[in-house]
């Protein structure tokens, strides 16, 4: 990463998947999602997700879209404020209609917005964690090889694409996610 730590640099290095940039990005941003996720929160108790489970969620779905080119917008700090604030306001709503609905002691009447979450395929922040920690947590357990190869597969890449990445055959994909599968299996 370019050691002026820039946000233009951060962000291009962010969608080239670095993770240095993810931990730069989050140092900046994080206190300012905090409290932009607890004033979009408002003032309700937080028995399954506070903003700070926000904040994470907005800024994993940030890390992750860039890596995957989802903001061809997004290229300086006059881009990326904008977009954390849009993706914070959804995960706020996401949660707030979550914990509104009706066989959770909700039963509020639904809004545009709350409407707009219960459409959403976005899983709730604590299961995005969740999801995430166990992901880093399997990976580590894989030689840089075997971790590129599960990298890629769950970036949703088929073997038949994976092969043409690295310039393997198939078959040497289909048994190294043999022994991934495993190794997995082991931990399990």
């Amino acid at each position: 990463m370019n050691p002026d730590g820039s946000v233009t640099r951060c962000i291009a290095d962010l969608k080239a998947g670095e993770a240095t940039a993810a931990e730069r990005l989050w140092q900046g941003y994080f206190q300012r999602l905090v409290g932009l996720a607890r004033t979009k929160l408002g003032p309700r108790a937080r028995p399954l997700a506070d903003e700070e489970d926000v904040a994470l969620s907005a800024f994993k779905s940030l890390c992750l879209g860039a890596a995957r080119g989802r903001f061809p917008e997004l290229r300086d700090r006059d881009n990326l404020w904008p977009l954390l604030v849009v993706l914070t306001a959804h995960k706020a709503t996401d949660l707030i209609k979550y914990e509104q609905r009706q066989k959770r002691g909700g039963g509020q009447q639904l809004d545009d917005a709350d409407l707009e979450a219960v459409l959403s395929r976005e899983p709730t922040p604590e299961f995005s964690a969740m999801v995430a920690e166990n992901c880093v947590r399997l990976l580590d357990r894989l030689q840089p090889a075997l971790r590129q190869i599960a990298q890629l597969r769950l970036d949703g890449y088929t073997n038949v694409e994976i092969a043409q990445r690295l310039r393997c055959a198939l078959r040497s994909v289909e048994r190294r996610l043999e022994l991934i599968r495993r190794i997995w299996k082991e931990d399990g």
